[in-house]
């Protein structure tokens, strides 16, 4: 399949190198300096004069924090309005307690900030039950997922313009010889910049690895690189499809440039400076050799729980989830209101007081999309998500998610607004998702969002989009690329008032047309976001969401999870044909020949092993709702077994097609299978056939490969 292929912005490139964008590959290498340039020796710019805008006086009952952040705060930027501290925390505080009761989350912490102010910071909820502990925004610590990310991309553009590292550099000129990249059969290397916007072309791994709930399985961020490599499945450069993996790589980069540890480089450049003395990538773990110091107790005290809710047993403490062997993709525990002095540093261009944290290429790199595949899909700002805000405003940051914690951050430059929200509890990702836009959508975006129509008009053209897209964030060998194609999935479908939908795992959406139905491009019903599709010879191929973290590719008839479905189903009943046949025979039915004997005999292992193959299967999926379970325990005895019988049974298919010409030919009528045993047996061979070949297909028949 052909891919949409972007390039990078010239102008982004042009402020971060320094160089003409056609002069990039021809550039000497600057000469490097012994240090990173001492940022917080530098004069802080000095901000262009603004005009204020008036403010209504906050009510008595508005918060003491709310209070003072009113009185002190600086000038909104021009023509925007600056947020009423008692309406806003009412409004949070009403769609906080509505989320938190709608999806069972046990605590929730939150901090806004605008032109340099908090404006609120809040908890909700408990961050433990035994012993019972409320949710405190400054001494509560959540973990904050992969907003740890945006961390490691301020210390990598420190480097950058240092000199110390190029941005379209190879990868392996900052990595031990241990860890490089190897080229897996790909011409093109993979550069600096592709970890940046997240196209170095590797698959993506999850299962048993990313996440640890013993801490006896902690290894350092080296040997998790050098022991598990993901595959390359694209040239660089292509399009985005997040890795987790990459992000570890750069933080090696780091840590092999610098000389010093990834989370001191943390505490020295950015924490320390900043008095952020509640934020941390330590994890609490007694000390070993190899892995970096543990957090201060008196910072593990204060941990949030990370919880599950089931409605047998309500909310169910999980353990820790240590994420210190990718420390740079996600380790990171912060407080709500550490987050709004790290958002007011994202706002004030790497400005803290006296102190500059990342330069001015730095700050408007974050703010520059190294790609933007189609008008209204969101590139990567240089490691910084691009969010479609209401009323048309843009927001940058990043969201978060571990097992447990559901974390979002959402800066907005042209509103000077700031918005972090976190959630200790799996079901809290909507909350984190929706609330930044929501309080856009309240206080800066005129009038209720609109709910669009659709275009009848779409409706004819049902079969340009209808069909089934695999995400290609996803494994691509093995048992777990298996658990890609159930998982990652979305099934497109159009209505006929003109209406797009896409279904997976993480619900409904629905889209309509943006202008002309023929071009791909769609809209949400309810927001800003878009849909964009790539249309060839009169056939969608592929979609991309706004976050451009992944494409979705049409896919054909084998790789669609209602066919796997179907042949199940129909190898079951045939399995349970062979089966029943096998006890109602009589005895004149019992006639055959020696070859039809053992291809009996063969077929009715097949029925056996199928049943067990597909009841094992179907088991493993019922239970894999529970996600710490799957990523802790994977891939589990019931998968491997699974896969062992659909293996075997599989192999057997090979004797029975063997075996085909011997069973029709049979002997004379009297000591010989009837006609329809014979059909029987040949259908019932095909149906396996068939299953067989896509559960290879699928990644399903390799129980080694966990």
């Amino acid at each position: 399949m052909k891919r949409l292929v972007c390039k990078v912005v010239p102008a982004a490139l042009a402020v971060l190198l320094g160089v003409h964008s056609a002069s990039l590959g021809q550039e000497a290498a600057p000469a490097t300096p012994s240090a990173p340039i001492p940022y917080e020796t530098l004069n802080p710019p000095r901000p262009a004069p603004q005009r204020a805008v008036p403010r209504r006086p906050a009510p008595a009952a508005a918060s003491a924090a709310a209070t003072d952040a009113q009185a002190s705060a600086e000038a909104a930027p021009l023509g925007v309005a600056t947020l009423p501290p008692a309406e806003l925390e009412a409004f949070v505080d009403g769609a906080v307690r509505s989320a938190m009761d709608r999806d069972h989350i046990a605590g929730v912490t939150v901090s806004v900030v605008q032109n340099g102010q908090v404006v609120l910071k809040k908890g909700y909820g408990y961050a433990s039950f035994d012993p019972v502990r409320r949710v405190d925004p400054d001494r509560t610590l959540f973990r904050i997922g992969s907003i740890s990310k945006t961390f490691t991309w301020i210390l990598l553009m420190n480097e950058v313009e240092a000199g110390r590292i190029r941005l379209d550099a190879p990868i392996n000129l900052y990595l031990p010889e241990r860890v490089q990249v190897r080229d897996q059969g790909f011409r093109e290397p993979v550069k600096v910049i592709n970890l940046l916007d997240h196209t170095p072309g590797f698959e993506d791994r999850v299962l048993g690895q990313l996440m640890e709930r013993s801490f006896d399985r902690e290894r350092p961020l080296e040997v998790y690189l050098r022991q598990e490599r993901p595959r390359r499945v694209r040239e660089p450069g292509q399009f985005p499809t997040y890795s987790n993996y990459g992000v570890g790589l750069a933080g090696q980069a780091l840590v092999y440039v610098t000389g010093q540890p990834f989370e001191t480089l943390v505490e020295q450049r950015i924490t320390g400076p900043l008095g952020m003395s509640r934020t941390t990538f330590r994890e609490p773990h007694p000390p070993k050799a190899g892995i970096p110091a543990p957090m201060a107790p008196a910072l593990a005290g204060n941990l949030s729980e990370p919880f599950r809710w089931s409605p047998a047993t309500g909310f169910e403490a999980r353990a820790f989830e240590y994420l210190g062997h990718l420390a740079p993709a996600g380790s990171a525990s912060s407080t709500a209101a550490d987050m709004a002095t790290y958002m007011n540093l994202l706002l004030s261009n790497g400005v803290a007081g006296e102190r500059r944290i990342f330069g001015p290429r730095a700050a408007q790199a974050f703010r520059t999309p190294l790609r933007q595949d189609a008008s209204g899909t969101n590139g990567w700002a240089h490691g910084f998500a691009v969010y479609s805000l209401p009323g048309g405003h843009v927001g940058y940051g990043h969201s978060g998610a571990t097992l447990s914690f559901m974390s979002n951050m959402v800066v907005a430059p042209e509103l000077g607004l700031g918005v972090f929200v976190s959630a200790n509890t799996e079901s809290g990702g909507d909350l984190a998702m929706r609330l930044p836009g929501e309080i856009v959508q309240q206080f800066f975006a005129p009038g209720p969002p609109a709910l669009r129509q659709g275009d009848p008009a779409l409706a004819r053209r049902a079969d340009v989009y209808e069909g089934h897209y695999l995400g290609t964030r996803r494994a691509y060998v093995g048992l777990e690329r298996f658990v890609g194609y159930v998982l990652s999935g979305r099934s497109v479908s159009v209505s006929r008032d003109g209406r797009l939908t896409t279904a997976g795992l993480n619900g409904v959406e629905t889209w309509v047309p943006e202008g002309d139905p023929a071009a791909g491009r769609f809209v949400s019903t309810t927001g800003p976001e878009r849909l964009i599709f790539e249309i060839r010879d009169g056939k969608a191929r592929a979609f991309q969401l706004g976050s451009n973290d992944q494409r979705f590719q049409r896919v054909g008839l084998w790789s669609q999870p209602w066919f796997l479905g179907l042949l199940a189903a129909l190898a079951v009943l045939a399995a349970g044909a062979t089966l029943g046949g096998l006890a109602l025979r009589n005895r004149r039915e019992l006639r055959q020949t020696q070859t039809q004997s053992q291809a009996s005999v063969v077929q009715t292992i097949q029925a056996v092993l199928w049943l067990l193959a597909v009841g094992l299967f179907i088991s493993w999926v019922s239970g894999s709702g529970d996600s710490a379970r799957v990523v802790y325990t994977w891939p589990g005895v019931r998968l491997i077994l699974a896969s062992a019988c659909a293996l075997v049974a599989a192999l057997l298919t090979i004797v029975t097609i063997a075996a085909l010409p011997a069973v029709w030919r049979g002997g004379r009528r009297l000591d010989s299978w009837s006609l329809q045993r014979k059909a029987a047996f040949t259908a019932t061979t095909v149906i396996y056939a068939a299953l067989a070949v896509v559960l290879f297909h699928w990644g399903a028949l390799t129980p080694w490969s966990s």
